[in-house]
């Protein structure tokens, strides 16, 4: 039960996100853009991010050649123009926002390793150049296979795609610096705060929570908000067009002499890695156990952690010495297509949600596409 002064303090409020990831407290800061006296609060169920902002591998990437080469195929050349131009726009509101050096922000290009039977891939440069170029303003994928060699993989890895554009960042200070922005712009921000219910109550939004402790239960009164809970989003809205995506991720001990710097994909960008200093990071394989990794249970798949652990001795590293210091895991959301959802829900309920494993790249957009709506600035 609450106290007077809690109740006055504590349930009312202008707009109410759920969900600390990118997505959210990018949405909370553009709506402190629009609306500069707005009351705002952040509500997170557990003490930091939950999802996947702060477990990601820290690509700042829109798509490798095989990747996008695959959404032309589901979704027509526009939308998938449209959705790489979501992506570097969202790139450019993140470093705006946040800072370079705040992100630790790095340029040093992206790569794509190409095996015998994906070496056809190299056909398709000439056609994405053409489709992006409006984007980018200038050719962005390049054969350099000629640097194989250079960089010390198993001669499996037939051919290289690059990609100047791609960069890499520390997800982890990213969202420190974004929650550091939400606390000096009156944004509040509330952890361990397991939101149960939201419903529309004719007069605004009622949002019903519940905290660590059986007794910690309270409601909060909201004119508008916004759910950016992405993999976790059918647990409040059954009916989203959405399934949850555990991926599983790997660093390295220090590695003395790492052979390359920057961002690599493999396998329709299914395999990522990255040096982190002279550390590698690397994650995927969720297409090896589809169905089974469609959880918000976080955990490690046995069978994908030993396929990672394969590539990384017989492919990525191979003739290396290394030791494996820890691995992790986030949740993700995915859909038919990769077309984020950013919609009304219901009256003064709204959603920005299934950043497709995108949701560095995507997730400031979203949260600009959103606070429109939420503010009414969307011309609706």
């Amino acid at each position: 039960m609450l106290s007077y002064w809690e109740k006055e303090s504590f349930t009312s409020y202008d707009y109410a996100i759920v969900g600390a990831g990118i997505s959210g407290l990018s949405t909370a800061l553009s709506i402190r853009e629009k609306d500069p006296y707005a009351r705002i609060i952040v509500l997170e169920r557990g003490l930091g991010p939950s999802g996947a902002s702060s477990r990601n591998a820290g690509f700042a990437c829109f798509g490798s050649v095989s990747e996008l080469m695959e959404d032309i195929h589901s979704m027509g050349e526009e939308s998938m123009i449209e959705l790489v131009s979501q992506r570097w726009n969202g790139l450019r509101k993140l470093r705006e926002r946040v800072g370079d050096d705040n992100l630790q922000f790095e340029n040093h290009g992206g790569y794509e390793l190409l095996r015998e039977k994906e070496i056809g891939q190299l056909e398709n440069l000439e056609k994405l150049n053409i489709l992006l170029k409006p984007v980018f303003d200038q050719e962005i994928f390049k054969d350099h296979s000629h640097r194989l060699s250079q960089m010390g993989f198993s001669k499996k890895i037939r051919a290289l795609i690059y990609n100047p554009l791609e960069s890499q960042l520390h997800p982890g200070e990213m969202m420190r610096h974004l929650w550091r922005l939400a606390g000096e712009r009156n944004i509040e921000i509330l952890t361990g705060a397991r939101v149960k219910r939201i419903e529309s109550t004719g007069n605004g939004v009622k949002i019903r929570i519940r905290g660590a402790l059986e007794t910690d239960k309270m409601g909060i009164q909201a004119k508008c908000v916004g759910v950016c809970t992405n993999g976790f989003t059918r647990h409040l809205f059954p009916e989203i067009k959405l399934k949850p995506g555990r991926g599983l991720v790997l660093v390295t001990e220090p590695i003395d002499d790492l052979p390359f710097k920057g961002t690599f994909h493999m396998d329709r960008g299914f395999y990522y890695f990255r040096n982190a200093g002279n550390r590698l990071i690397f994650g995927g394989g969720r297409n090896l156990q589809m169905q089974e990794e469609e959880t918000t249970d976080f955990g490690i798949n046995r069978a994908i952690r030993e396929t990672l652990e394969g590539y990384l001795k017989n492919i990525i590293l191979p003739r290396r010495e290394f030791k494996i210091e820890k691995f992790w895991s986030g949740i993700m959301a995915f859909g038919d297509n990769k077309t984020p959802i950013v919609q009304q829900q219901a009256p003064g309920i709204f959603v920005g949600v299934r950043l497709g494993g995108m949701g560095v790249a995507i997730g400031s957009n979203i949260g600009e596409k959103l606070a429109d709506l939420m503010t009414g600035n969307a011309g609706m």
